[in-house]
């Protein structure tokens, strides 16, 4: 079976090809905007912008992109102010679901992404309604061409991540969200590139999805992450590896 964090790389890889990868970085930008209004622009004396900035390293995005939006965030770059939102609510086959958002105009935001979950099955809680279900973690990807297995444990575990996983052609670190950027560190220190780093939220149980709710829950996920003021969707499910390959093609 599959859960989020399968469909999480498969969503990473595709946000790598070139007619994906605007969209990537736009979203990562807002972020870093946010993050560098909120805390600084130094990530040294910022941890959740020194987080962010490990991600969008992870994602490829050029420095001068990084670099242009902290200082938008900042104020020495006029731009845009965003607001986050966070909206809990349940999809297809009573997935719990998280929609982490930034837009400069939450009234849309919030119809839009009603308006979507309506569309595909779903319908959004009241808060608090789901968020119970998951718990914060750090998250690394490292393709298994890169690494054995005696090395990624011994790297990972040394430098503070809970478990190491096994997902299929990747190794999958987890660790406390205080530990992520120490674990980071220590894998790029040791000549490995992460294709993806971010702090998530990992379901502490899961729905199993049947195979005919499958591609409906996938179309949700889909259309969520393409709105641009979504920056995160978080979601309890288990689907078939069949279903999951099937439908990510």
């Amino acid at each position: 079976m599959s859960g989020h964090s399968k469909w999480a790389n498969i969503q990473h890889r595709k946000g790598r090809q070139d007619e994906r990868r605007g969209k990537v970085f736009a979203k990562l930008s807002k972020r870093l905007i946010v993050a560098a209004r909120e805390g600084g622009g130094d990530p040294e004396t910022n941890p959740k912008l020194r987080a962010i900035v490990e991600e969008a390293r992870a994602a490829e995005m050029p420095k001068e992109k990084i670099e242009y939006a902290i200082k938008r965030g900042t104020g020495e770059i006029e731009g845009e102010a965003y607001e986050s939102s966070l909206y809990e609510g349940y999809g297809p086959a009573g997935v719990a679901m998280i929609i982490n958002t930034l837009t400069d105009n939450e009234k849309r935001t919030v119809a839009d992404v009603r308006a979507i979950m309506r569309r595909h099955g779903g319908s959004l809680g009241a808060p608090g309604c789901v968020t119970w279900m998951f718990e914060p973690k750090g998250e690394i990807v490292v393709p298994k061409e890169q690494a054995d297995e005696d090395t990624i444990f011994a790297v990972a575990i040394e430098a503070g991540a809970e478990e190491v996983n096994d997902a299929g052609d990747a190794w999958e670190i987890r660790s406390a969200p205080e530990d992520f950027l120490a674990v980071a560190e220590a894998v790029r220190a040791a000549g490995l590139k992460p294709e993806r780093a971010e702090m998530t939220m990992i379901p502490t149980a899961t729905t199993e999805v049947p195979d005919t709710e499958a591609p409906k829950l996938l179309r949700l996920l889909e259309e969520l992450n393409d709105h641009d003021d979504v920056q995160q969707v978080y979601a309890n499910f288990e689907i078939s590896d069949e279903a999951l390959e099937k439908l990510t093609r």
